[in-house]
């Protein structure tokens, strides 16, 4: 048996794929993002090869210049459920945002997704970085970067309350005494904090994992912070090892510092390899990526990062203008990056647009070359497994698993085979415990 590390694999289900104008691929149906049999299609394909889980991102704003995928898209619960009765084995993940939703309502969503899954689910708990998502809501202005993490941080924790509500031998069901569930290990919250008051109990069981995984992509301080804290895997973006080992060694540390196991917490950088036969093939299907964009769609694309800022009205070739706190409050680290890179390396605006829009991965060159480096990123604490995704169209999936995958498994760093019907189980994680029966035990 190998006793090298294992590297794991989850797929970001975009639909089309990652890459803006992925649905110009002429490898995916035009509707891809609303086409249950394309996603059927993916997912079952990605737990063929042994991928540890399918991730479906999500938004709750949109305009004209939003990612064409973006304007007609499945809501994530509603589609991971439909694939749960497709799929056996990989775990289900779902973006839904703390706020803009009731703890009582997705505590009971994702309860039924792990349900239905068989103890496959996992909820990435964002905040909403769009300011116009509180257009949509009722609820008045869009809380500020601290306040949204304070409110998810009270939010995870009544989810998690409610996810305890019954014990989990709770339901007798015995027909010939009449009992259908054991009162004594029926608990409810009675939470009151600042944010949420919830009384409880959940009306459903918990599920053979315990507990939904809890994922989160925290790149502020504040962000880092509740990943550390609350989360079970984290996701993240590193544009080389460097970057990936200081965001590691960050994130397990300040886990260690709030009194977990930092093995317990496995962090997921967003991979976007493109690679081919040899280093020329691969640059031809980096191009072939830059010219489904246009200079205006670039412009559009980079927007969003900053509120759907208007960069049209800037010269295209002078240097990335200054915009002064515009996207302070939405994509906090995603903009200080861009704007930092733009000014050490002294780039035009329409070099940041095309960048930023189609990237070129850290990740690139031949198919061995690809596979060194994801070993060389997880023998060297840059990260404990990857997500596949933007801008990878998803034709990109075919050459993954048909030319990378194997490389791993001949070098001992991958198999396409489950160890566990459950998520936490196949993330190396141990059974969410009953926060009552741990007690009792005690």
């Amino acid at each position: 048996m190998s006793h090298k590390k294992q590297i794991q694999f989850g797929i970001m289900l975009h639909g089309p794929g990652g890459h803006m104008n992925a649905w110009k691929d002429p490898s995916v149906p035009a509707d891809a993002s609303v086409n249950l049999g394309h996603y059927q299609s993916i997912v079952k394909q990605a737990e063929e090869a042994g991928f540890t889980f399918a991730f479906v991102a999500d938004g709750l704003y949109i305009n004209e210049k939003s990612i064409p995928h973006f304007l007609n898209r499945f809501e994530p619960i509603t589609i991971l459920s439909a694939l749960a009765t497709v799929t056996s084995k990989i775990g289900l993940v779902g973006t839904l945002s703390t706020s803009y939703s009731e703890p009582f309502t997705v505590a009971r969503q994702f309860a039924s997704l792990d349900k239905i899954s068989g103890g496959r689910a996992g909820w990435n708990v964002v905040t909403s970085p769009l300011e116009g998502s509180a257009e949509n809501y009722s609820k008045g202005e869009h809380p500020a970067h601290a306040l949204r993490y304070e409110i998810a941080e009270e939010y995870l924790q009544v989810v998690k309350g409610l996810w305890d509500s019954w014990e989990d031998n709770a339901f007798v069901r015995n027909r010939e005494t009449g009992q259908f569930f054991d009162k004594q290990k029926l608990h409810a919250l009675n939470h009151n904090g600042r944010f949420f008051s919830v009384k409880g109990p959940l009306n459903i069981e918990r599920s053979s994992q315990g507990q939904p995984v809890i994922f989160q992509a925290g790149a502020s301080e504040a962000g880092k912070n509740l990943a550390a804290k609350e989360a079970d895997a984290v996701f993240t973006n590193a544009d080389s090892l460097e970057q990936a080992q200081s965001y590691y060694l960050d994130v397990k540390n300040r886990a260690e510092a709030f009194g977990r196991n930092k093995e317990e917490v496995r962090v997921f950088p967003g991979i976007h390899p493109i690679a081919g036969a040899t280093v020329e093939e691969a640059e031809k299907k980096y191009r072939a990526i830059q010219d489904l964009v246009s200079i205006e769609e670039a412009l559009n694309y980079l927007g969003r990062f900053f509120d759907h800022f208007d960069f049209s009205a800037f010269p295209l070739d002078e240097p990335f203008p200054d915009v002064g706190e515009v996207g302070q409050n939405s994509f906090r680290s995603t903009t200080d990056k861009i704007k930092e890179r733009a000014r050490k390396q002294k780039l035009t605006l329409r070099q940041v647009a095309l960048e930023v829009t189609t990237p070129k991965s850290a990740l690139f060159g031949t198919y061995a070359q690809v596979a060194d480096q994801l070993i060389q990123w997880i023998e060297q604490d840059g990260a404990d497994g990857f997500i596949l995704g933007s801008p990878v169209l998803s034709s990109g999936l075919d050459d993954f698993v048909e030319n990378i995958i194997p490389i791993l498994e001949e070098r001992g760093y991958y198999s396409r085979h489950y160890q566990d019907d459950t998520l936490r189980g196949n993330l190396g994680l141990p059974f969410k415990e009953n926060q009552y029966t741990k007690q009792t035990v005690q």
